[in-house]
């Protein structure tokens, strides 16, 4: 048996991250020999992130942006902790994730997590089990969009929203500073207030039918209708799905730093201005942890089974 030193625990636990007892154990397995000692340690990893995969929820984490010439890519990657999310270990891994969509364009995250990290060190789904050994909490790859051409980017705080407009305007007014700032503003205006669909006609024919059905149940069950004749309950229903436009479709919206007037108006005025037409041609919205249910945490039993009073 090689004589294990505390100083080549060390030196593993240097380039691993991980404890000193597993960086210990790893070297008697691997009879002192180093790199052999790493290959144990990502082979446990993997057992470990297969149950931590299998019992935790990832909740938390960061949406983070990136632009390479005219592709923005934009990706969601959760973990069970804010504190983790603030690692910086974590942080590079999500930025390399980018690099590594950008490179490869995979269609979607089964193809991402075959693909080949961005170091070339291995696969990312490789990759993604060892961080989740190193970190010690279950990361998921959640999702992710790249767009093609003229965007404008927003990230919310530390990466709890992130945003993508996409355009069609001219290149050289593109790159005026009028135009970013213009871009910026859509940018946040989705950000802040979120919304399924880009313009009216983006919403299909079925979500109005389902909204019209609705609002007749609606307004026939309001007694003080009853007298009122056909024409004015269609009219009343207009009115109504007029405003589920205001409510739902970007271009309908109040713009946010003016509520008298309308996001598409607003296009239009400032392609005016700049002398040129502005086409808003898409937008993309993660919201960290959107959807995911959270796990409901009950303190007093968990303290109770630490101290064994339970």
């Amino acid at each position: 048996m090689a004589n294990i030193t505390a100083k080549d625990v060390a030196a593993l636990r240097a380039k691993t991250g991980i404890g000193m007892m597993e960086c210990k154990k790893a070297l008697v397995e691997a009879n002192g020999d180093m790199e052999e000692a790493i290959k144990v340690l990502r082979k446990r990893g993997e057992l470990k992130a297969e149950q931590k995969a299998a019992t935790r929820i990832a909740a938390d984490g960061i949406v983070d942006i990136m632009k390479d010439g005219n592709v923005t890519a934009m990706i969601e990657v959760n973990s069970e902790t804010d504190f983790v999310a603030k690692n910086a270990s974590f942080q590079e891994f999500v930025k390399n994730l980018l690099k590594t969509i950008i490179a490869n364009k995979p269609a979607n995250v089964e193809a991402l997590m075959a693909s080949t990290y961005v170091d070339g060190s291995a696969t990312v789904e490789a990759k993604l089990k060892e961080m989740i050994f190193v970190i010690g909490e279950k990361l998921t790859i959640r999702r992710f969009a790249v767009v093609e051409g003229i965007t404008s980017t927003y990230i919310h705080g530390t990466g709890s929203i992130g945003v993508i407009v996409s355009f069609d305007v001219d290149a050289a007014v593109a790159a005026t500073e009028a135009f970013e700032a213009f871009a910026k503003n859509i940018a946040l205006q989705v950000g802040a207030y979120p919304t399924p669909y880009l313009n009216r006609e983006a919403v299909p024919a079925a979500v109005i039918e389902e909204e019209k059905s609705i609002l007749m149940a609606q307004i026939a069950n309001d007694p003080a209708n009853a007298k009122k004749p056909p024409q004015i309950i269609e009219k009343m229903v207009t009115g109504r799905i007029s405003k589920f436009y205001d409510n739902n479709c970007l271009l309908d919206m109040g713009y946010v730093k003016d509520d008298d007037l309308k996001v598409g108006k607003y296009v239009e005025n400032t392609a005016k201005e700049l002398g040129t037409t502005i086409t808003v041609t898409g937008f993309e919205r993660f919201e960290k942890g959107e959807g995911i249910q959270k796990r409901e945490e009950n303190f007093a039993e968990e303290i109770a089974k630490l101290t064994g009073s339970n």
